[in-house]
């Protein structure tokens, strides 16, 4: 077999990678020509705020991607179906905004650190009670290192733009992650992390922040199941949160 026959096996065979799941952006991309899709089956989250309890389920939650080339995809998220419920305040539901992100990979594949970068634009598809009609948008850089054998810690800063509550401006929100993951078991591997985002809305900074557990299981080259646990830490977070999906590469 040739060389550039190896190479093409060798990145077939290479197991998938997936943002999913925790909040951590991956840093690898889709490769050249492959078609991946990642999708969140449910999510459930429950805040309480006082005597106001929400819950929001979400069912679908999906990401395509297509490889462009061996460092670069494009990614179309859309969440097709969200309901949100107010104890005694009635509830809403429908189609959720779509995300349109690019993410480039910035390092070679032995490099000891490896990062990319990852713009992308919201375009504002959800109905009036579940979005806020705005396009918005952002950069995330997600950065990866090896921190002892197969242990791996994840950082994501990210800025974004954001329209203001009162719908006369745009402001800023700053958003870190620190994710560690190390396989614990043949083919499963533990993620946990810490999250944070800071909304500098002017009517008040908004002041978010979990701790998350996650399992991925690979049942295949290009299969991947998983399933995790976010528990807030402030009073602006969901109280727990609950998901599980499927991640699949063509």
């Amino acid at each position: 077999m040739s060389m550039a026959l190896l190479l093409v096996a060798a990145a077939v065979e290479a197991p998938i990678c997936a943002d999913r799941p925790a909040k951590a952006t991956a840093v690898c991309t889709v490769p050249a020509g492959m078609f991946q899709v990642e999708s969140g089956l449910a999510d459930w989250s429950v805040t309480n705020v006082g005597a106001t309890r929400t819950t929001v389920l979400t069912l679908g939650q999906t990401t395509f991607k297509l490889g462009l080339t061996d460092t670069s995809d494009i990614e179309i998220a859309a969440t097709p179906f969200t309901k949100v419920r107010v104890k005694h305040g009635g509830s809403v539901s429908g189609f959720g905004d779509i995300f349109v992100r690019y993410k480039q990979k910035l390092t070679k594949d032995l490099a000891p650190v490896q990062a990319a970068v990852l713009p992308f634009v919201k375009v504002p598809t959800a109905s009036h009670d579940l979005g806020d009609g705005k396009f918005e948008g952002g950069l995330a850089v997600p950065i990866s290192f090896a921190i002892a054998g197969p242990v791996t810690m994840t950082l994501g800063p990210e800025a974004d733009v954001l329209g203001d509550i009162d719908g006369h401006g745009r402001h800023l929100a700053v958003v870190n992650v620190v994710n560690v993951g190390s396989p614990i078991a043949p083919r499963l591997t533990l993620g946990g992390e810490l999250w944070s985002n800071l909304n500098f809305d002017p009517s008040g900074t908004v002041r978010q922040a979990s701790a998350d557990a996650s399992l991925a299981y690979a049942a295949s080259n290009d299969v991947q199941l998983d399933g995790g646990v976010n528990f807030g830490l402030t009073r602006a977070t969901a109280d727990v949160e609950l998901y599980a999906g499927v991640s699949m590469r063509f």
